[in-house]
Order: structure tokens, then sequence, then C-alpha cells
């Protein structure tokens, strides 16, 4: 078995809105989704069936969890359940960057790791 090393900077990664970035990393079971959040962002309120697992690695990010709204800095963690609406923007002047976890792996953002394609053969 080869075990492969990738740095987040040089993943390719998806626009998904303006202000908004993402890339992807995956196992067998679990999903990490690295997000850019730019000042200014427009924010989609939504829910999925997965639980969700938010790290602050830079910035400032005000969230949307249900009823309640908390703001998370770097190095932070907050934990997002399934089915329950929820948003999050970046505040302040700088760019947020979030490590998102999901358990299980999301089909709908499987196509953001066919990079890795040879590490499951």
């Amino acid at each position: 078995m080869a075990v492969s090393v990738y740095r987040w900077d040089a993943l390719p990664k998806e626009t998904v809105r303006a202000g908004v970035s993402r890339t992807a990393f995956r196992g067998d079971n679990a999903l990490m989704v690295m997000n850019w959040l730019e000042p200014g962002m427009e924010k989609k309120p939504h829910s999925h069936p997965f639980e969700q697992l938010a790290y602050i690695v830079a910035g400032r990010v005000r969230f949307e969890i249900g009823e309640e709204v908390i703001e998370v800095g770097a190095g932070e963690v907050v934990r997002i359940p399934p089915d329950v609406m929820h948003c999050g923007e970046a505040i302040g002047d700088k760019v947020a960057i979030n490590l998102d976890v999901f358990a299980p792996v999301r089909d709908d953002y499987r196509h953001l790791t066919e990079y890795q394609e040879d590490d499951f053969r």
C-alpha cells in the first residue's frame, strides 16, 4: 500500500459562489472540507443529514445554528448537528479559513476528491 501526502494549498479548489471556495480530502468513512470565506460573502442557510464539525483555522466566523448565533475564532471548534438549519459568514476584514469534517463521506462533495482516485485502488 502506498501512502499519499497532499498539501491543502496545492489541491484543486472549487468556487462555490462569490467569496466562497473549497477543497476536500477523504478517507473511506469521513470527509474533510477546507473552506475559504471572504469578507462580504453571501450567507446561504441550509441543512443536511450529516453531522458537521467545524474548526476555524484562521479569522472569525459567525455561525447561525438553529436559533443560536455564535462567533468562532481561530483554534475553536463547533458541532453542527444533522438536519439543523445553519450557515456561516466571515466577519472582520480578513479571509476566514475553516475546516469542516463530515461523517460519513458526502456523495455530493465526492467530486472534490477525484485527485485521490489512485489512493482507493
